[in-house]
């Protein structure tokens, strides 16, 4: 299903024409009925809307043959997980969610871009899901997992932005990357959120410059971004159960 189309706008005075990708999300929320833990981004790449997908992509949330959310959890989990655009890698990652009480659901609806691509920067016009919505219909949900920060248009940040107009209060625990907050719903629910290191190509830089991943890679010339990331989400994941115990 096309999950997108291209907007023409057109000013008659400078004779300009705009043409605007509609980005609409390709998956709607996937939440086990017992679920404790989110996993929330913003949206995939625009192939995934459009169907024109890469070899070795996965048809599901985070299915991108360059992301790593998969491959992080793979690792931590040794789920001897496929990367190839077949409904046997789709079925892998569902058992493992629904296994595990792990929902996924990405805060954007949609958005408008100029240039078709992934960065979360160039989304405009953005229309975000109610999360506040899925967390009172999913009573057991007491986590997200934000893969992102609150640099513009990520994940906190417009999770930000949805708790304000409701003026609901996001209080800081932890100030050290990962940072921690929390949210109250119903007056007494709390909610925790985990600002994890982006899972993507675009946050090594800021991986790089962390004084924490610097020390490890003097003792360890080898250690790299993806082993920080490992370490980093793993402890946000680790009472989970393990798909191939």
């Amino acid at each position: 299903m096309n999950h997108s189309q291209i907007l023409i706008l057109t000013f008659p005075l400078n004779k300009k024409i705009i043409y605007l990708f509609l980005h609409k999300h390709p998956y709607s929320p996937f939440i086990p009925k017992d679920a404790t833990k989110l996993i929330v981004g913003t949206l995939p790449p625009p192939r995934f809307s459009t169907g024109n997908l890469k070899n070795g992509d996965v048809n599901f949330c985070y299915g991108s043959v360059d992301g790593q959310l998969w491959k992080i959890l793979d690792a931590i989990f040794r789920l001897r997980l496929v990367f190839e655009t077949t409904e046997f890698a789709i079925q892998q990652r569902k058992d493992f969610l629904s296994k595990n009480n792990i929902g996924i659901c990405d805060i954007v609806a949609s958005c408008e871009r100029k240039k078709i691509d992934a960065s979360d920067i160039g989304m405009e016009n953005i229309q975000l899901r109610d999360m506040l919505y899925f967390l009172k219909k999913n009573k057991n949900i007491h986590t997200l997992l934000l893969t992102g920060g609150n640099s513009k248009n990520g994940p906190e940040y417009h999770l930000r932005r949805l708790l304000k107009e409701q003026q609901i209060v996001l209080d800081p625990i932890v100030q050290e990357i990962p940072r921690i907050h929390e949210f109250k719903i119903a007056n007494k629910r709390k909610i925790k959120v985990v600002s994890l290191t982006a899972p993507s190509g675009s946050a090594n830089r800021a991986i790089g410059s962390n004084p924490t991943y610097k020390a490890l890679k003097i003792k360890n010339p080898a250690y790299n971004t993806f082993d920080f990331r490992v370490a980093q989400y793993k402890p946000y994941f680790i009472n989970i159960r393990d798909l191939n115990p």
